[in-house]
């Protein structure tokens, strides 16, 4: 305890003495040191230090654009060096920096294949006792782009925002020209000590961005130095392709290696079994799932909230390492993993890492284990119980003591809840956009030099550390407070990106929303999870009151087929084996993820975008896939040119209606369609050729990513090799039979493949058949369809 106050003596002290290096420059001379220059470039950028001014200008190389003006430095620098720097991850650069006299320093460096800029600021403290930052400014910008300030608009977690009217962004922010794309991609490479959050406003009529590290606390000893975390600032003419490369920028910091996907069964929301389930029933519906689901792409069956024994005070129950009788596991949980296992599906269970219930007799005698607030009291809030301190070496044993015990029991998929508990802060439910959580509104951890962000990441890789690579951590959910989400990069597999469904009133929209406006972090940085996607038609009361029915059939392909499209981490969550056999049919259609590419077309247009690219060419040939959503309650005219989009308006393609399943006119320029209200269309589409070639198939709503692994034309012979399931019906669609000349099927055969017949169907559409392929087994099948004119 004399440690504790020690330090908080010395912080309080030097809180009164120390004047912060951040503070603005109020010297008017600067020193460019000898021999160095005042710019530095790259193959992308152009960086000019102007000492008239003391601030710095960014240009893009490709464009002349001048399209950041007055980079100012939030510090007292005396000079600016031009020096070289080497990373580890991204090699060596140019940086010129900015130094005051004390040594602190804010430095801009260009790596020769990075298309950013990257801006760290390091922070020395001169003094004799502990400098603590709750927070940092490091530099502020103007952006330019060219265009009149009512005309652009700003893109963040808080969504698609004129740029005076944003409350803030959490690890990025896009200035963005929605006409043309154009636009500024700035955000925080780490967030590995601090939060970094970005605010922008109108100043002298262009768009200010304002970038800022939340630390809560960040004590730095007396004369040490501590490099802060690390902004990025990009220029793109396509702002959406500037997303992408940021998400693979802190991939590549961060060394991730995404571990594969397969669709989820969720037990909390089923109509039926809901909450937890029970032992008998989840064992069932393993069965269920095994003979049904599993071939199409189900392969976790997750166990949720309610099998945990301890005492419920303020949310669930956290007692995670013993099982609660009355929970309906009455054997165990180690029963029902190895029933799921025996399905041949990764048993799931859900649990809360960070937080517990400090009134629980289990904890009378290790009150030492929580966080305090300022008032000495347990840090608590509202359904989260209790934050852990997990800076305390006792804590960090219990909580690898609770994942190994459910890993041992034969789980091998944690749904983390309530992760933003192990930030210390307050839940602010639901949290998109900037809002003050009063962070460091606590006494210091036990370890006073951890942040609380660095805390938290350290509780992650604990986790991680005692269960092992096999493990998928699926994070839940930065909704709760956003603090979560940067703090959690790198060290989870999938995020759940948004609040539960409904939570926010949006219905089937909910997930769809954020996923959204963070696609471009799925597939990159984890797999966006955005809540089950709905099936069941009616209403019905679930574990937390929150689902809802669905209604239509149409109504019900919206959520599933978004998710499919855009290749989103798909989830489920009705009582399956009560589902219509249509509804089932929506889910094998829609499980299986894709990984090709997959792009808004209309992300800078509006909050929720009605128009999807989908592209892979693993299959030897182009494969396009066009999603068309119309998320409004009443029907609407979804329009956009093929250039616009993505593709060459100048060729003509083949199309398909996947859910129609029909053929459509030939589209080139532009396509139009009216939908209906909260329902969508998937279309194929394929470029003419001068022979036949397959547009579409029947076993996924990508019609071809998935399955098709080989297409190929040679002589007169259209052959290829697809991926079946046994007792599904894969039929594939073919156009072009009067492309090139009359053409003419005149054999249809497999290869050595066991129980599998070929059959040939005309369609009433000119220039058009199917070929129908059906097998015993799943296995992979050899075609060739032989041609003659």
């Amino acid at each position: 305890m004399n440690r504790f106050f020690l330090h908080s003596a010395a912080i309080v002290f030097c809180a009164l003495t120390f004047q912060s290096p951040m503070a603005k420059a109020s010297a008017p001379h600067t020193e460019l040191r000898e021999g160095s220059s005042n710019r530095i470039g790259n193959s992308a950028l152009m960086l000019i230090y102007n000492p008239q001014t003391r601030d710095f200008n960014l240009s893009s190389k490709s464009t002349g654009k001048l399209f950041v003006k007055k980079l100012v430095p939030n510090l007292n620098f005396r000079e600016v060096a031009n020096t070289k720097v080497t990373d580890p991850v991204f090699g060596t650069g140019q940086a010129l920096t900015a130094i005051g006299a004390d040594g602190s320093s804010v430095s801009f460096v260009l790596y020769p294949s990075q298309p950013f800029l990257f801006i760290t600021q390091t922070v020395k403290n001169t003094g004799n006792n502990i400098l603590d930052l709750p927070k940092l400014n490091p530099v502020s910008f103007l952006v330019d782009l060219g265009k009149p300030i009512n005309k652009l608009k700003t893109l963040g977690t808080g969504g698609l925002l004129d740029p005076d009217k944003n409350p803030g962004s959490y690890v990025f922010l896009t200035t963005v020209d929605p006409a043309s794309r154009n636009g500024v991609v700035t955000g925080w490479l780490t967030n590995e000590k601090g939060s970094g959050v970005l605010f922008s406003q109108v100043k002298n009529n262009l768009v200010e961005i304002n970038p800022q590290i939340d630390y809560g606390r960040f004590n730095i000893s007396a004369a040490k130095a501590e490099n802060t975390e690390t902004l990025l600032i990009g220029y793109f003419d396509d702002a959406r392709l500037g997303e992408e490369q940021f998400a693979d920028a802190i991939a590549k910091k961060q060394q991730i290696k995404l571990k594969p996907r397969t669709a989820v069964y969720c037990t909390w929301y089923s109509e039926k079994n809901g909450g937890a389930g029970t032992e008998s029933e989840t064992i069932k519906l393993a069965g269920f799932i095994k003979k049904e689901l599993k071939p199409f792409g189900l392969g976790v069956l997750q166990i949720d909230d309610q099998w945990q024994a301890g005492g419920q005070y303020n949310g669930p129950h956290r007692g995670f390492d013993r099982v609660d009788p009355k929970g309906g596991y009455p054997n165990g949980m180690s029963t029902t993993a190895t029933a799921i296992k025996d399905a041949g599906l990764t048993a799931g269970i859900w649990w809360m890492p960070f937080s517990r219930n400090h009134q629980d007799p289990e904890y009378k005698d290790r009150q030492h284990w929580f966080a305090q607030r300022k008032n000495g009291k347990p840090y608590e809030t509202t359904w989260g119980g209790t934050s852990l301190d997990l800076t305390n070496p006792e804590v960090q044993e219990h909580l690898a003591h609770y994942a190994s015990t459910m890993q041992k029991w034969g789980y091998d998929y944690f749904k983390m809840d309530g992760l933003w508990t192990g930030t210390v802060t307050e839940q602010i439910y639901i949290n998109d956009g900037y809002k003050n959580d009063s962070i460091g509104n606590n006494k210091p951890l036990f370890d006073p030099f951890k942040t609380q962000i660095e805390s938290f990441r350290d509780g992650l890789k604990i986790i991680r550390k005692c269960t092992g690579e096999n493990m998928f951590l699926s994070g839940c959910c930065v909704s709760q407070n956003m603090r979560s989400f940067g703090a959690s990069i790198g060290l989870v597999n999938a995020m759940r990106i948004g609040p539960d469904f409904n939570h926010d009133g949006q219905s089937i929209r909910t997930g769809a929303i954020r996923a959204s406006r963070l696609y471009f972090f799925n597939g990159r940085v984890w797999w966006n999870d955005p809540d089950p996607s709905m099936l069941r038609e009616k209403g019905k009361s679930t574990a937390d009151g929150a689902a809802e029915g669905i209604g239509s059939l149409t109504r019900a392909r919206l959520l599933p087929s978004f998710v499919a499209v855009s290749g989103q981490f798909f989830l489920s969550s009705d009582w399956l084996p009560d589902l219509p056999s249509d509804r089932l049919e929506i889910m094998k259609r829609c499980m299986a993820s894709h990984n090709g590419t997959a792009r808004p077309v209309d992300a800078f247009d509006k909050m929720l975008p009605s128009i999807w690219l989908a592209k892979d060419k693993k299959s030897g040939t182009d494969r396009t896939v066009l999603g068309l959503f119309n998320w409004e309650t009443s029907a609407q005219k979804i329009r956009t040119s093929l250039s616009y989009a993505g593709l060459n308006d100048k060729t003509h393609y083949y199309a398909f209606d996947f859910w129609g399943n029909k053929v459509l006119p030939d589209i080139n320029g532009s396509i139009e369609e009216t939908l209906p209200s909260e329902s969508c269309k998937v279309i194929a589409l394929r470029a003419k050729s001068n022979h036949p070639v397959v547009v579409s198939t029947s076993q996924h709503i990508t019609q071809g990513m998935i399955d098709l692994q080989k297409e190929e034309w040679k002589g007169e012979t259209l052959s290829g090799t697809s991926s079946v399931i046994a007792g599904d019906r894969y039929e594939m669609r073919i156009a072009g039979m009067n492309d090139g000349g009359k053409w003419k099927l005149d054999n249809a055969a497999v290869g050595d493949s066991k129980g599998v017949t070929i059959e040939v169907l005309p369609r009433s559409e000119k220039g058009w058949l199917s070929v129908v392929i059906k097998s015993r087994e799943s296995q992979t099948v050899k075609w060739k369809l032989k041609f003659k004119k």
